[in-house]
C-alpha cells in the first residue's frame, strides 16, 4: 500500500525532532481534538471534554518541554476548532419551515415547486435520477393555490441557497435521454413531495439523514417523470462552469473507456483510472472488499505518486529547470484531482503534493508530517464535516501510520532482501494501521489480506494501471494500438479476478468483528507504537557497539540514548554512552506488555458482547416482514426469519439498478456483523414468505450458519430454491420442526415447537437429493412455525404468519390435554404483521400476553396493522410496540423482568 507517499517520492529529508519541532502538527492534532470533543459531546459534556483536553495538555507541558507560548497556541486551537465546528452546526439548519410558514411535520410529504441550480453531478442508475440542487425559490402547492394563485405567495419562496437532494423516478425508457442532458450548472424548475430523509431505524443502523447532515442537506424531493423537469442551460459564466466542463470530460473519458474495454473490464478501469465507481460490477466490489483491496478501486494517494512521478519524469527529461519543473507540475495537480472526482483520499494527497512541490520550489523542504498536517486543517476549516467521512480518517490515518510506523518497523524486517523489505514494511504497517478503523466501519477483516496488498498493489499499480490509462491516452489518435493494449489490460484483469475469488474461496479467512469504541481505537494505537518503539531499541540495542565516538557520557538511570532534539534514538552531532544489556532489558518487558496488551484487546474486540447472565430479543425494523435476533444469555445466536425484499411483477430490464435495494444485504447482514455475530448457531424460517425468508441468501452467504430450522415444506419460488440450496452447499444442517419438539441451547433457555403438526417425513437430512422429497406448499402462512421461548424464566411466543384457524386448532389442542396456559405468556409476537386474518378473540383469551410487538413496514401497502386487531390487543390490556413507529424494539431479558428500549423512541419501559 505505498500509494499513500508522494512525499516519499519528492522529499528525502525527514528530521526526528518531537512536538517542539513540529509545531504545525501540534497545532492540527489540537485542532481535531477540539473538533472531535464538539463532535461527540454537547451541553455540559462539551464543557467538560473542553476542559479535559486543556488539562491533558498543560499536563504534557513538562512531559515535552513545551513553552508557555505554544501551551497558549495549542490551547487556542482546542477551543478554536470546539467553537468552529458549533458555529458550523448552529448554521446547518433547514430554513425551510421558517420561510414557507410551516412546522417541520407538516412540511414532511407537503407538495411543492423547486427552482434553483444543479450542482453535483447528474446520476442515473436504473430508473433513478439523483442530483444536488440549490434552491433559489420554493413555494407550496395547494388545491387553493392552483384554484387562485396570491401575488403575496411570492414572499415566501425565499430560500435562497439552501441545498436538497433530489430523485426523479424515470417513467419511461425514452426518459432516459432527456436525462442525459441535464448538466451541473443547469437551472431547473419542477415539482415534487417533500421528505425528510430516513433516519437509522435500526440500533447500529446506517443513519440517511445523519449523513445527508454532513452534506448540509436536510430534505429530498421526489418526483415523477423527467417530463416534470424544466432544464436550461446557463447563459453566462459563473464558477460551476469548471466542474461543468470537468463533468463533460470525465463523461468523455468514461465513453472512451466503454469503447475500449468490455462491460465487467470497463467498470473496473473506470473505477481505477478516473475514479468512477457507478458501473463497477457488484461482485467484482464485493470480491475485493473481502480482501481488503477496495482501496485500488478509489483513485488515492497511490495514483497521485504515479501522476507526478511521471510529470517530473517527463519534464526532466524534457531538461525543463527545476523550478520550472515544479511549477508546472504543481498546476497540473489540481487537474488531475478535478479530473479524479476530487474524493477526500485524492484531495488529501493532492494537497500534500502541492505544499511538498511549493516547499521544494521555494527551498524550503520540511518533513512529511508537517506537510500531512497542513493538508489535513486546509480540508477541516474548508469543511469541518471531512473529520466524519470515511475516506478522510482512513487516507489520513493511513498515511500517518506509515510516516511514523514505517521507520520503527524497518530494522525488524532487516533480514529481508532490500527489494522485499520495504514493500513488506509499508503493506504491514499500512494493515496494522488500518485494522481498527476497517473494523469499526465495515466490521470484517481477512487473515489474508496482508498477502493480497502486497501482491495485487504493485501488480495493479505499476502494470494494470499505466497500461489503462495509456490505452485510454491512445484511443483517439492510435485506435489499434488502444484496442491491443486493452485487450492485454483484459487479459491482466481476468488474471487478477480468478486470484481474488480463489483467495476469498479458503474457508475462515474473513473474521467478523464487532464496532469497537472509541477508547478501545485509541489504546490499541497506543500499544502498537509501544511494541514496535520497544522492538527497534531492542534489535539496534544488540547491533550497536559498546562505544560511539564523540562525546559519550552513561545515562545510567535509563539507559538510552537521547538524540540533539531530545528525542530517543535518531541521529544528531552528540551521541551518547549506550546501556546496551539495560536497554535490551527494559525494551524487552516493553515488548512483552505491549504484546500482551495488544492480544487481550484484539481478544475482548472479537468476542461478542457479554451478556452477563441476560438474554436479548431483538425485534429488527426490517420494513415491511419479519426478522427477530435472540441472543441466549450463554451466548447462542438464533435468528428468526430474515424479511426480504418484495418485488411486485417482473422489472423492464432498463429500470433494474446496479445494486437494487435489498433487505438481506443491506440490512439485515450489517446489523449481524456490527453485533460481532461470527456465527448464527441456528436460523428458525417460520414459512416460505419473500418477507420472511428473501433476506436469507444474503445471510447464509456473509455469515456462517450451524442449522436451518423450517416448516418441512418448500415454497414454489426460485429465490427460495437458490437459497435451500446454498443452505446445502455451505453444509447447513436442515430440520423439519414439528409440534412436540424441544430446542435448549443452554440451561437458561428452551424453545417449545406447537406448530405446524408433524408429518410422515425426515426431521433432518443433508444433501441435495432431499429437496426433491419435500412437498411444495402454496400457502405458506398456515404452516408457519410457530414456537414458545422460555428464558431466564420469561416467556415469549413467536408467531410467523399462522392464521386463525392454526391459532384455534393450537388452542383445542392444548384445552384436550388439560393444559391451563394462563397468564404466562409476557411478550406476543402477533403475527401476520397485524393482519386481521390472525390474532383472534380466543387466542389472546387462553394466552393473556402482557406485551404484543407488531413487525410491520412504514405506510405499507396491506394497512398493517388492521385496526380491529390493535382493539382487541387494547381490550386484553396489553402493551403494543409496532417497529413501523418505534423501529427496532429490543428486550434485555432477566430473571427479575424484562428491560425494553426501542430505537425511535428512546428510553426504558
Amino acid at each position: 500500500m505505498a500509494y499513500a507517499e508522494v512525499l516519499f517520492f519528492i522529499l528525502r529529508k525527514e528530521e526526528n525532532g518531537g512536538l517542539k519541532e513540529r509545531p504545525l502538527l501540534s497545532f492540527t492534532v489540537c485542532w481535531v481534538a477540539g473538533s472531535a470533543a464538539a463532535c461527540l459531546f454537547s451541553g455540559i459534556s462539551l464543557w467538560l471534554a473542553w476542559a479535559g483536553l486543556l488539562f491533558l495538555l498543560v499536563s504534557m507541558r513538562v512531559w515535552v518541554n513545551m513553552s508557555w507560548k505554544q501551551l497558549v497556541i495549542f490551547c487556542l486551537a482546542i477551543s478554536l476548532s470546539a467553537g468552529y465546528w458549533e458555529w458550523n452546526e448552529g448554521r446547518n439548519l433547514s430554513h425551510l419551515p421558517e420561510a414557507l410558514g410551516r412546522l417541520l411535520s407538516e412540511l414532511n410529504e407537503t407538495a411543492v415547486e423547486a427552482k434553483g441550480t444543479i450542482v453535483s453531478v447528474v446520476e442515473r442508475d436504473g430508473d433513478r435520477v439523483d442530483f444536488t440542487m440549490k434552491l433559489s425559490e420554493l413555494s407550496l402547492i395547494t388545491e387553493e393555490d392552483a384554484a387562485s394563485p396570491d401575488p403575496r405567495d411570492e414572499q415566501d419562496k425565499r430560500v435562497h441557497g439552501e441545498l436538497i437532494m433530489v430523485q426523479i423516478k424515470l417513467l419511461a425508457e425514452q426518459e432516459i435521454a432527456i436525462a442525459a442532458e441535464w448538466r451541473r450548472g443547469d437551472q431547473v424548475s419542477l415539482n415534487g413531495v417533500l421528505e425528510e430523509p430516513a433516519t437509522a431505524r435500526n440500533y447500529g443502523g446506517f443513519d440517511y439523514r445523519a449523513y445527508l447532515h454532513t452534506q448540509k442537506i436536510h430534505w429530498l424531493l421526489k418526483s415523477q417523470g423527467a417530463e416534470n423537469v424544466q432544464a436550461t442551460a446557463p447563459d453566462s459564466w459563473n464558477p460551476l462552469m469548471i466542474l461543468r466542463w470537468n463533468d463533460k470530460a470525465r463523461a468523455v473519458l468514461g465513453a472512451e473507456t466503454d469503447r475500449l474495454f468490455q462491460a465487467r473490464h470497463s467498470g473496473y478501469m473506470k473505477g481505477l483510472v478516473i475514479g468512477m465507481q457507478d458501473d463497477l460490477d457488484p461482485d467484482t466490489f464485493k470480491q475485493f472488499s473481502q480482501l481488503g483491496l477496495t482501496h485500488i478501486l478509489a483513485i488515492s494517494g497511490m495514483h497521485v505518486a504515479v501522476y507526478v512521478g511521471v510529470l517530473l519524469f517527463i519534464f526532466r527529461r524534457l531538461r525543463m529547470t527545476k523550478e520550472t519543473t515544479l511549477t508546472v507540475t504543481l498546476v497540473l495537480v489540481p487537474v488531475y484531482v478535478l479530473l479524479t472526482g476530487a474524493g477526500p483520499s485524492i484531495v488529501r494527497a493532492g494537497l500534500m503534493s502541492m505544499i511538498a512541490l511549493l516547499a521544494a520550489r521555494v527551498g524550503m523542504l520540511k518533513d512529511g508530517l508537517n506537510i500531512l498536517a497542513a493538508a489535513a486543517l486546509v480540508m477541516l476549516i474548508w469543511n469541518p464535516y471531512m473529520l466524519l467521512s470515511v475516506s478522510f480518517q482512513l487516507s489520513f490515518l493511513v498515511t500517518l501510520g506509515l510516516m511514523v510506523y514505517v521507520p520503527l518497523m524497518d530494522p525488524l524486517l532487516s533480514a529481508l532482501p532490500r527489494w522485499l523489505k520495504s514493500a513488506v514494511s509499508v503493506t504491514l504497517v499500512a494493515q496494522l494501521v488500518s485494522f481498527p478503523l476497517t473494523i469499526y466501519y465495515f466490521n470484517q477483516f481477512s487473515l489474508l489480506s496482508l498477502v493480497a496488498n502486497l501482491v495485487f498493489v504493485p501488480f495493479i499499480t505499476f502494470i494494470v494501471l499505466p497500461l489503462g490509462t495509456l490505452a485510454l491516452l491512445l484511443g483517439r489518435l492510435w485506435g489499434d494500438a488502444a484496442i491491443f493494449l486493452a485487450h492485454i489490460t483484459e487479459l491482466l484483469n481476468n488474471v487478477t479476478f480468478y486470484a481474488v475469488e480463489w483467495i476469498n474461496g479458503f474457508a475462515g479467512g474473513v473474521l467478523i468483528w464487532r464496532s469497537p469504541s472509541l477508547l478501545w481505537i485509541g489504546v490499541y494505537y497506543v500499544l502498537l507504537y509501544g511494541l514496535l518503539y520497544a522492538a527497534k531499541l531492542r534489535v539496534e540495542a544488540r547491533a550497536t557497539p559498546q562505544y560511539m565516538e564523540d562525546e559519550t557520557r552513561p545515562l545510567a538511570e535509563i539507559g538510552l540514548s537521547v538524540n540533539k532534539h531530545g528525542g530517543f534514538g535518531g541521529t544528531g552531532s552528540a551521541q551518547y554512552f549506550l546501556d546496551e544489556p539495560k536497554i535490551v532489558r527494559w525494551s524487552g518487558a516493553i515488548v512483552l506488555l505491549s504484546a500482551v496488551g495488544l492480544g487481550l484487546m484484539l481478544y475482548k474486540g472479537y468476542q461478542s458482547e457479554r451478556q452477563a447472565g441476560k438474554g436479548t430479543i431483538s425485534y429488527l425494523d426490517i420494513g415491511q416482514g419479519d426478522s427477530i435476533l435472540i441472543t441466549t444469555p450463554k451466548g447462542a445466536h438464533i435468528l428468526v426469519d430474515g424479511g426480504g425484499t418484495l418485488n411486485f411483477g417482473q422489472k423492464e430490464e432498463w429500470r433494474i439498478r446496479r445494486s437494487p435495494f435489498e433487505v438481506g444485504a443491506k440490512v439485515l447482514v450489517p446489523l449481524l456483523k456490527k453485533r460481532g455475530i461470527h456465527r448464527l448457531d441456528a436460523i428458525i424460517l417460520t414459512h416460505g414468505d419473500q418477507d420472511h425468508a428473501g433476506g436469507l441468501q444474503a445471510v447464509m452467504e456473509a455469515i456462517p450458519v450451524s442449522a436451518l430450522l423450517f416448516n418441512g415444506t418448500l415454497a414454489d419460488r426460485e429465490s427460495y430454491m437458490e437459497m435451500m440450496r446454498t443452505a446445502l452447499e455451505n453444509n447447513v444442517q436442515l430440520y423439519a420442526v414439528h409440534q412436540g419438539m424441544r430446542l435448549s441451547p443452554d440451561d437458561k433457555t428452551e424453545l417449545s415447537f406447537l406448530w405446524p403438526e408433524e408429518q410422515d417425513r425426515e426431521g433432518a437430512a443433508s444433501g441435495s437429493s432431499m429437496l426433491n422429497s419435500i412437498p411444495l406448499l402454496e400457502d405458506q402462512n398456515h404452516d408457519s412455525v410457530v414456537f414458545r421461548l422460555e428464558m431466564n424464566g420469561r416467556n415469549f411466543l413467536f408467531t410467523g404468519d399462522m392464521d386463525l384457524e392454526a391459532e384455534e386448532e393450537i388452542v383445542q389442542q392444548a384445552l384436550q390435554k388439560r393444559i391451563n396456559a394462563g397468564p404466562v405468556i409476557d411478550v406476543l409476537k402477533v403475527a401476520h404483521h397485524g393482519s386481521k386474518t390472525s390474532t383472534g378473540e380466543s387466542w389472546l383469551q387462553f394466552w393473556h400476553p402482557a406485551a404484543a410487538v407488531i413487525s410491520a413496514g412504514v405506510n405499507n401497502l396491506y394497512g398493517h396493522p388492521k385496526a380491529e386487531v390493535l382493539e382487541r390487543l387494547k381490550a386484553n390490556q396489553a402493551a403494543i410496540y409496532r417497529t413501523d413507529q418505534q423501529g427496532e424494539i429490543q428486550m434485555r431479558v432477566r430473571a427479575e423482568g424484562i428491560i425494553v428500549r426501542h430505537k425511535l423512541a428512546e428510553g426504558a419501559d
